[in-house]
């Protein structure tokens, strides 16, 4: 076990050198760029959620994580992360709780069930592709937009049920 940094400087400091082939860089949040290769961090928050930030990224870097094509995927994904970062943590005597896993893991699924809920009638549809889900009571399709953190649905405007 290495023992772990006691301020994010170091903390940051001592993943960047256990894993000198990613970049990490501040940010306003925590977030894993395939393309750049590189980790975003936001410093200003506590440590240990910071941490569990940066391992939670880390874990995508190292499960290769570059995109997805459903949301059912993401969360899948968002999963392994979760799992790879609390073994990557053990590493550094860094132990993330399953209650704060399923906690951030909860955000995932109430966003899915938000976009999921035909904004025609309210019943639960299924997505058809990377951007529409489709009703399975009044056959609605809409269009979702591809932020977590932005309106669930857009209106169907132009998108005609089946």
């Amino acid at each position: 076990m290495i023992k772990t940094a006691k301020t994010v400087k170091g903390f940051v400091a001592q993943i960047s050198r256990d894993f000198g082939d990613i970049t990490f860089q501040k940010g306003s949040s925590e977030h894993w760029s395939p393309r750049t290769n590189t980790i975003t961090y936001d410093s200003n928050q506590p440590l240990h959620d910071l941490r569990y930030g940066v391992l939670h990224e880390l874990a995508h870097a190292k499960l290769n994580h570059t995109n997805y094509g459903s949301d059912f995927e993401l969360l899948r994904m968002e999963s392994m992360a979760w799992d790879e970062a609390a073994q990557i943590g053990r590493r550094y005597g860094i132990s993330i709780s399953s209650s704060h896993i399923q906690s951030c893991l909860d955000t995932y699924r109430d966003w899915l069930h938000r976009r999921s809920a035909c904004p025609k009638c309210g019943t639960h549809g299924l997505q058809k592709d990377p951007r529409h889900y489709q009703c399975f009571n009044c056959r609605n399709i809409w269009r979702v937009s591809s932020g977590r953190f932005v309106r669930p649905y857009r209106r169907t405007h132009g998108v005609t049920a089946v």
